[in-house]
């Protein structure tokens, strides 16, 4: 009995050994068969993430800016004729592209449409002859056809190095965006472009180069662009009759050439609530029209009753400097009240320098209708505060005030009765700012120009000479064309933005 007890006993361990060793290996088995299923499930992950990331980097994220605007202009001339347009509606729509090739590199574009109601026929500005509209400074700001147009076309390289040093940097070439720069953008509750708007607010084609300083000097928020483009090319029409497509045009009858315009804008200290800005730029060449329409010298300097016939092609009379310095304020004061907190003022000065050009002979370009080197000033003050009246809105107040001679490049500035900061003389701009949804606001806006002198809208020939409009009366309006002397533009906008 012992025995078979003991033995037994020896079965039973066997067994249980080989059963333990058994499931021993199983789990060694499973422990592979797992480890293996892991990294083949990493590796999976790995290529979906490879996946996802190819079609969302070839998907191009788009934005919608949508603006339906009412104008109502009113013109007072010199004569005592008045000018208006009670009812001038308008579409703008402009359609925002971003795409993301890597991390380094991306591409912004925006396609634009800027149409009165209902002009299509011949009368419209684009079948005009110069054909201002259509010129490439201000091509999407007009409205014109229902065209679209390329307002904004460029790529951008982003490094957080340079040169091995810790400064984060940005080159970018193509359509630039310059227009909608700082001050400009206030009314219309925007982010700021690129250029400040108290001396461009054109569109251009161009390359800019951005530093951002504050990690290795002690200026705060501090940094530096260098901008460059080109705003006309002067170059022969293609098929040409002896085969020189698109060489320079050395035509006799025109002194056009090429305009360049170069800069750089420089912040030397802005920590979010206070801020400094500073824009130095030349342009070289600048066009106008002689008031004779053979020469540049002029015994009359002024505009004939049929100025628009004798006045021949675009010519080159000459180089602008410009210089902005802009002081901005987000935030009264350090929590007296939410009021002030919420409060943006800012003040700007800006001064252009004309350098006209001499051809030879005697012959002097007559640049804004002097042959000597003339300076113009320009200040801009604004405020924009909360409403009192509504929990959201915002309300503001601007005043621009230009001397004689003062000359910007604002060809592109998004008011239907001019430039306002262009103006040689005195602007007043009150608008209301009010969001409805999350994606729909309206805007109200009232602006009223007196002009002291002629030529705020013009070119930089004769054409923008400054005569003081205290000399100019309804007996003599027809000598100079009967200019403007006072405008009003009051608007009403529904804007839709996501």
């Amino acid at each position: 009995m012992k025995k078979i007890i003991a033995l037994s006993s020896i079965v039973a361990l066997a067994t249980v050994g080989f059963a333990s060793t058994n499931v021993e290996t199983r789990l060694d088995t499973m422990e592979n068969k797992i480890s293996k299923l892991e990294k083949k499930l990493i590796k999976a992950n790995k290529k979906l993430n490879k996946v996802k990331a190819h079609d969302a980097g070839d998907n191009i994220k788009w934005d919608v800016d949508f603006r339906t605007s009412v104008d109502r202009l009113s013109y007072d001339h010199a004569s005592g004729k008045e000018s208006k347009n009670g009812s001038l509606m308008t579409n703008r729509l402009l359609l925002g592209m971003k795409f993301q090739a890597d991390e380094n590199v991306l591409f912004y574009g925006t396609l634009g449409y800027n149409k009165a109601y209902g002009d299509t026929m011949n009368h419209s500005q684009s079948n005009t002859n110069p054909g201002y509209a259509n010129f490439d400074w201000v091509t999407n700001e007009n409205a014109t056809d229902n065209t679209v147009k390329v307002k904004e076309a460029y790529w951008m390289y982003m490094n957080n190095t340079f040169m091995g040093k810790d400064i984060p940097w940005t080159a970018s070439v193509g359509r630039r965006p310059s227009t909608g720069g700082l001050g400009i953008n206030f009314r219309e509750g925007d982010q700021r472009k690129s250029a400040l708007a108290h001396t461009v607010n054109i569109e251009f084609d161009g390359a800019s180069f951005k530093w951002t300083l504050d990690k290795v000097t002690p200026l705060v928020g501090s940094w530096f662009k260098l901008c460059m483009g080109r705003g006309l090319t002067n170059a022969t029409q293609r098929f040409q009759n002896d085969g020189s497509s698109y060489a320079n045009n050395t035509s006799t009858s025109s002194h056009q050439k090429n305009i360049d315009m170069k800069g750089f804008i420089f912040v030397p200290y802005d920590d979010g609530q206070y801020s400094i800005h500073t824009n130095y730029a030349t342009a070289n060449d600048l066009i106008g029209f002689a008031s004779n329409g053979t020469t540049y010298m002029s015994t009359s300097g002024n505009y004939d009753s049929n100025y628009q016939t004798i006045f021949p092609a675009f010519k080159s009379f000459g180089d602008l400097e410009l210089i902005t310095a802009m002081v901005k304020v987000d935030g009264i004061g350090d929590g007296i009240n939410d009021y002030l907190d919420e409060t943006i003022i800012f003040a700007s000065f800006a001064q252009s320098k004309t350098k006209p050009k001499s051809f030879g002979a005697g012959e002097t370009a007559r640049m804004l209708g002097s042959t000597k080197s003339e300076t113009g000033n320009s200040i801009w003050l604004g405020v924009q505060m909360p409403c009192l009246l509504s929990e959201d809105g915002r309300i503001g107040v601007e005043w621009n005030k230009g001397s004689k001679y003062w000359r910007s490049m604002t060809y592109g500035e998004d008011t239907m009765s001019g430039s306002k900061i262009a103006t040689r003389g005195t602007a007043l701009e009150v608008y209301w700012l009010k969001p409805l949804t999350k994606a729909l606001s309206m805007n109200v806006r009232y602006t009223k120009i007196d002009y002291d002198y002629t030529g705020s809208q013009a070119f930089f020939g004769d054409d923008g000479t400054p005569t003081d409009m205290s000399t100019i009366t309804a007996a003599n309006a027809a000598m100079y064309g009967d200019p403007v002397k006072s405008s009003t533009d009051m608007r009403v906008s529904m804007r839709y933005r996501f």
